[in-house]
């Protein structure tokens, strides 16, 4: 199977790093002209300048974007499609503050929609007219295990990203009809920056050392080992591929086959 997305336009968000890089870096090398968004605008640029480059006129761009102010990313956003069309769109945001259901309130979990929800709604929302216009597009949400079993410590995101794959597969089937397809990803345990920070999280919480942690999160894994974003890449560029033309609605596990011991 040799994926060629050559003149494709590919939005990719919160991807300077960890998982959204892992996609970004393989839709490159697949050929399509990419755009990375993040709130730091020195590490787009870094990483921009590091895509790879497979054709003459491939070109990939940055946009600087806070997902954790949706008034600023709506403009922020809402500027760009005002002058842009994309053919793939990889909802990606930095995930909320872990924490227990009984230390949350009403204000953290509007937060949280905020940033897991109005973001992706309101992204897919401008991307789709041309989609639909062209009968062509790919919708790919980054997501979690979290909305087949809740992981402890994560209230905020359990609650909110099940809400998000509810949403998709709604709007999978209205757009079908269009062929652009919508489907999530469901991430288990990966080696990057927001699951060290979890980890370290969960000692303070419970005194047992990082390394202790990580090995019982690996053991929970049948392959005993995390994910490599660059595998994270590999699903998404089928996703966004001609070869996934008659999937949509899917929630596809990424895991190890982690999901299967639940």
């Amino acid at each position: 199977m040799n994926i060629q997305l050559f003149s494709k336009n590919a939005l990719v968000g919160a991807a300077t790093q960890g998982i959204g890089a892992g996609i970004a870096i393989e839709l490159a090398k697949c050929g399509a002209n990419v755009t990375v968004m993040s709130r730091n605008e020195d590490k787009l640029k870094d990483f921009v300048s590091l895509l790879p480059i497979v054709n003459a006129d491939q070109k990939h761009e940055y946009l600087v974007a806070d997902f954790s102010d949706f008034e600023s990313y709506k403009k922020t956003i809402t500027d760009y499609f005002s002058n842009h069309s994309i053919d793939i769109l990889v909802n990606n945001t930095n995930g909320p503050e872990p924490g227990l259901a009984l230390d949350k309130n009403a204000e953290d979990y509007q937060k949280a929609f905020d940033l897991l929800f109005k973001t992706v709604c309101e992204t897919t929302l401008l991307a789709l007219p041309h989609m639909i216009q062209q009968k062509k597009g790919r919708i790919i949400n980054v997501s979690s295990l979290s909305v087949k079993e809740p992981i402890n410590n994560l209230a905020l995101s359990n609650s909110i990203r099940s809400a998000v794959i509810a949403w998709a597969k709604t709007l999978s089937n209205e757009i079908a009809q269009h062929n652009v397809t919508v489907n999530n990803v469901l991430t288990g345990y990966f080696d990057t920056e927001r699951i060290q920070n979890l980890i370290n999280h969960e000692a303070q919480q419970t005194g047992a050392s990082t390394e202790e942690i990580k090995k019982a999160r690996e053991n929970k894994i049948p392959m005993k080992r995390l994910g490599k974003p660059e595998e994270y890449g590999h699903l998404v560029a089928f996703l966004a591929s001609e070869y996934s033309a008659y999937l949509t609605g899917t929630s596809i596990p990424l895991d190890g086959g982690l999901n299967n011991t639940y």
